[in-house]
């Protein structure tokens, strides 16, 4: 069984009139970008080879130029110039055989150096395999990357309930995923303002369907403290999610993952949500004193 995952949104030039969307610049120079209304940003050559890195996931761990190309909207003669950077400094390895590139354990430190002291993520692991093992679930712990909810944690029953292909890094789009609106619920009015104003100019015509989605689940969040989609998002599969919110950390999503059979909308309501909203917050109680 899989779930629709993606790639890292395009790192594309914004059109005008398109609101506070990041402005690319051609020119390699160290120049800045800024968002309307805002500070300077970023300085593009930076911003590029982090684009370039963030374009690696672990469905597509080896990638040519023009796949690099495709994936972040960078020029073609910038990423061949940005790759042999990257190899250089040891963060991407290059094949002559398949002629193509991956990441190297030089960047896996970097993410590795993210959450190895993450006090949250620790504290999880036991409650979520726990809850995973009483429910005959698959538990997900995630966060937020711009438009993409990034798999940070996943627990599987024992035997396995569900057969999920979801890991570590996995990406699932923020607008179509319940972790996606656990997430949104979590944040401040006009941070969520923001990022369904971006949400829109990226989705076209699926945006009414994904805005009242998403209206549905922030709603769902704010009165019962978890949002829910019972065969909505996959046929066989129904998830609960709730926001985890610790101080001094970007919001996370606790998800509870099994089959429609086995979760129906009685039990849900009965059972696993507020279960879930109960073990997320003993995970948040839990952080706070382990800090």
């Amino acid at each position: 069984m899989s779930l629709q995952t993606r790639n890292i949104v395009r790192f594309v030039p914004s059109a005008k009139g398109s609101g506070p969307t990041l402005a690319v610049i051609a020119d390699d120079s160290e120049k800045t970008a800024t968002r309307e209304g805002g500070p300077p940003a970023m300085v593009m050559p930076l911003a590029r080879s982090l684009s370039i890195l963030s374009a690696f996931t672990p469905a597509s761990p080896w990638l040519g130029n023009r796949d690099i190309v495709f994936e972040t909207g960078i020029p073609a003669s910038t990423v061949s110039r940005m790759l042999r950077s990257l190899v250089a400094v040891g963060y991407l390895h290059y094949s002559p055989e398949q002629r193509k590139y991956r990441l190297t354990a030089a960047a896996l430190s970097l993410g590795y150096a993210a959450i190895a002291h993450s006090t949250v993520q620790r504290v999880a692991r036991l409650e979520m395999q726990s809850f995973a093992n009483a429910n005959e679930a698959f538990i997900v712990l995630a966060t937020r990357d711009r438009l993409d909810v990034v798999v940070l944690e996943t627990c599987a029953s024992k035997p396995a309930a569900v057969d999920l292909k979801l890991y570590a890094g996995t990406r699932l789009r923020i607008a179509s995923s319940p972790m996606g609106w656990a997430l949104l619920a979590a944040l401040p009015e006009l941070e969520r303002f923001y990022l369904l104003g971006n949400i829109e100019r990226k989705m076209g015509r699926d945006w009414p369907q994904l805005r009242r989605n998403i209206s549905e689940g922030i709603s769902q969040v704010h009165n019962v403290g978890y949002c829910t989609s019972l065969g909505e998002w996959e046929p066989e599969l129904a998830i609960v999610a709730a926001p985890l919110v610790v101080p001094d950390h970007a919001p996370l999503a606790l998800a509870c993952i099994g089959r429609s059979a086995r979760m129906g909308r009685a039990r849900v309501e009965r059972e696993l949500g507020p279960r879930l909203v109960a073990t997320a917050r003993s995970l948040q109680e839990q952080a706070l004193f382990a800090n």
